[in-house]
Order: C-alpha cells, then structure tokens, then sequence
C-alpha cells in the first residue's frame, strides 16, 4: 500500500511495517507522554538513538514517519491533481512574504545578526519578531477597517464589489505602505474610532514625502 513509485529512479525503498507494528503500543504510550508533558526532549532523544545510531523505537518512528513522506510524494507528483502543489506553493509564498517583511525590517548589517553573544542575538531575534508582529498587526487592522468601510458604502457607490474570495487573498504581510526607515513617531494617537487613524481616500493625492508615515 506504501510502496512508492514502481519506477527505479524515482525510490526504490518500501516502508518497514513490521517495525511499526512491533512497537505500535511504545509509540503510542511516547506520543501520549508528549501531549501530556510527561517527558522531557533529553529522554525522548536517548529512546530514539544511543552513541548516534537509532535505537529499535527510533526505527519505527523513522519507518511511520516515511509513510506520510511518501503519501506527500504521490501527491506532488499526481499529474491529474494539482491542488496539493498550489497549497503547498501558497504556503510557500507566504512564508517568502514574511521573510521579505523581516528582511526590510532588519535592514541594518544587510539583515545579519551581528552579536557575538547568543544572550545578545537572542534579543536582537526578540526584538526582530517584536516589530515584525507589531507590523503585522498594525496592517491586519487596517485591511479589517478598510474591507468593512467598502462594504458599508451603498451599492450603487462602490467602484468595485467587495468579494469573499477577495477578501481571503489579502495578505498583512504586503508592506510597500510601511516606511522602515527614517524617523519614527511614538506619540499616542487619538483614541476615537477604535484607535485608528481616518482611511485615506485612494483618489487623494499622495502626501508629502516629508510627512510622517506609520
């Protein structure tokens, strides 16, 4: 049932079921210990493998975990269906976006940690997810304030129709409205309307490059 690819350049390997079936209630009670806490990741290494080779437990994790490998490898190459490559490529998009967006952030020393302490590389990483989550927050709200704006406006006003399957495509990790660089307001805004300053009307003209951007 888990034999990959009859063809010899693509696997040759067959799952070892047996293993599997062997330690199935070992698996079951180290899998249980792991939802519950009961374990520490030191103890779980030594089941798994002693002076670097697998122990038999480690085996039948690694023969388990090769049946969802290979059920993900006939699913990226099922010519007939592609739905399971788009996912996988939307995701990856997603994960680029948040990289670009980290990347633009950390600009100084082109985006390197450059501490020579871990102590101070972990707080620049702290740091780093920080204003990166501020960011990201700071744009989810705006899209929030924006889509339900558009859809409160009569019918007959709007430009375009305020879709669902447009909404779902949005992404709070586009910043090309972010400034990251130059001076930075930290002034409390006003509190009315929910914290938020007042949506700029897109057929405004655009302000001044010398006015503060958020």
């Amino acid at each position: 049932m888990y034999r990959c690819s009859p063809r010899p350049n693509l696997a040759r390997n067959r799952v070892n079921l047996n293993k599997v079936i062997t330690h199935w209630p070992d698996m079951l009670r180290v899998v249980g210990s792991l939802v519950t806490g009961q374990v520490r990741a030191y103890d779980l290494l030594r089941m798994f493998g002693r002076e670097g080779r697998p122990t038999p437990m480690g085996q039948a994790f690694a023969e388990y975990g090769r049946i969802a490998k290979t059920l993900h490898l006939l699913r990226v190459v099922d010519p007939v269906d592609d739905t399971y490559r788009r996912q996988m490529n939307r995701q990856l998009t997603v994960q680029e976006s948040r990289h670009k967006l980290a990347r633009d952030i950390c600009h100084g020393k082109r985006g390197q940690i450059m501490q020579a302490y871990r102590e101070g590389q972990e707080d620049q990483l702290g740091a780093l997810g920080l204003v990166l989550n501020a960011a990201v927050l700071w744009t989810t709200r705006y899209l929030d304030a924006t889509v339900a704006q558009l859809r409160a406006l009569p019918a007959d006003e709007r430009e375009h129709d305020v879709l669902d399957e447009d909404f779902a495509r949005l992404s709070p990790l586009k910043h090309a409205n972010l400034n990251c660089l130059g001076r930075y307001s930290f002034r409390a805004s006003d509190s009315s309307g929910g914290g938020l300053r007042p949506l700029r009307d897109p057929a405004a003209a655009d302000p001044d490059e010398d006015d503060e951007q958020p």
